[in-house]
């Protein structure tokens, strides 16, 4: 096998629909290109793409899209044509970001030539399915359709051995890898004038504790938990603030929620944000970032803010806090309102802690996609030999 592969990278989200798996993706193909071999963006059609503005190529196939706030096309790959596309272009490697329609688009590619395959498990699928398929037989249909887009990969990667559940809840009992995502913001420590110019720009004192969510503002990532222990910072008496950055489906409702609670003169809402320096200076600005998702598989925004030695608060044993030990390199809570709370008094006003812990992240938790996408490239290699090696390019193809 030649050692410069060329790897589609498939993912159902691509600019200019954005969230953490568009997000790895484009880090993927942009590292590849730069530091390795050849990588093509695989990806359904989006009505206001402009792909003009990446320096690699790009493949749209066809879609169903629907106006929305978050801006995703539905992947429609069916058809001879489509497949032949991918055939001719010559891959070593098909790496699916996601097991839903562009790996379905990788299975059609294999019914008609074996080209090795690799799947990451990015996202706990259950969540949505239970939540947004209510009738069993629909549900049941999805759950088939996602275990057997899986079981067709040659090699399914996890970003967190706690991934491995969610797996194993949905019926997959096969092998698998754990390939953790990278951060593409460079460690470093912002400059104070910079942080003090963010507080200032929201009003925000400077001897205030400040915190931070970031990520889709979903209720699934356990958002509601974070505004009532906000509620209860404020009954005690305790001053802070908290930045929400990000947007999503449920944004509207979370804003009524606050305002509901009497707390939104605490919460400052900045929407979508995606200038990412921007982004890294107010995680900098933060004192701690409170993200205690037991949804996310790898939680990008722990490292993002760890690059700029922000600690985060976890909850214990999610798949967000693996590597995290309490009080050296981040801070440990249960799922619940009243020990997000309580954690929250213990440590806002120890600035000293916070900083030794936020260097601590930055040194233990974070790691470049640079990182990232070598290990997986070294593993492309291996994948494909193995898949040559024991024949598989010969052996009837089942899915």
């Amino acid at each position: 096998m030649n050692s410069e592969l060329k790897i589609a990278v498939g993912t159902d989200a691509f600019p200019p629909t954005t969230d953490g798996i568009s997000n790895v993706a484009q880090n993927y193909a942009s590292l590849i290109n730069k530091e390795h071999g050849k990588a093509v963006i695989v990806t359904p059609k989006n009505p206001n793409q402009q792909d003009a503005n990446y320096d690699y190529e790009i493949f749209r196939y066809k879609s169903w899209w629907f106006p929305s706030k978050e801006g995703y096309s539905f992947g429609w790959p069916f058809g001879d044509k489509l497949s032949y596309e991918i055939i001719n272009r010559g891959f070593d490697v098909l790496h699916s970001h996601c097991p839903l329609a562009t790996s379905y688009y990788f299975r059609l590619v294999n019914r008609k030539l074996r080209i090795p395959t690799v799947l990451t498990y990015h996202t706990k699928y259950e969540y949505d399915f239970d939540r947004r398929v209510p009738i069993k037989p629909a549900r049941d249909f999805a759950y088939r359709f996602l275990l057997n887009n899986i079981n067709a990969a040659d090699e399914v990667w996890v970003t967190s051995a706690g991934t491995a559940d969610s797996l194993r809840k949905i019926g997959y009992n096969g092998d698998f890898i754990v390939m953790p995502n990278g951060c593409d913001m460079k460690k470093t420590i912002i400059d104070p004038k910079t942080t003090a110019e963010i507080k200032a720009s929201y009003g925000i004192p400077q001897n205030v504790p400040l915190f931070i969510y970031a990520g889709r503002m979903i209720w699934y990532k356990n958002i509601k938990i974070i505004l009532d222990a906000c509620k209860m910072m404020k009954n005690a008496g305790r001053d802070f603030r908290l930045i929400m950055l990000g947007f999503g489906a449920d944004e509207n409702k979370i804003k009524r929620y606050y305002q509901r609670l009497g707390i939104a003169d605490k919460i400052i809402n900045t929407g979508k944000m995606l200038n990412r320096e921007k982004m890294q200076q107010h995680y900098a600005a933060a004192d701690l970032l409170i993200f205690p998702s037991t949804f996310d598989t790898n939680g990008l925004v722990v490292r993002e803010a760890a690059s700029c030695a922000t600690p985060s608060l976890l909850v214990k044993d999610s798949c967000a806090a693996e590597g995290v030990t309490d009080g050296i390199n981040g801070f440990l809570c249960e799922e619940s309102a009243e020990s997000i709370f309580g954690k929250l008094c213990e440590i806002a006003n120890k600035r000293q802690l916070i900083e030794t812990v936020g260097l601590g992240a930055q040194k233990d938790i974070y790691i470049s996609w640079n990182e990232a996408v070598s290990r997986a490239y070294s593993r492309y290699q291996i994948v494909a030999d193995d898949f040559y090696t024991k024949g598989k390019d010969k052996m009837p193809y089942r899915f």
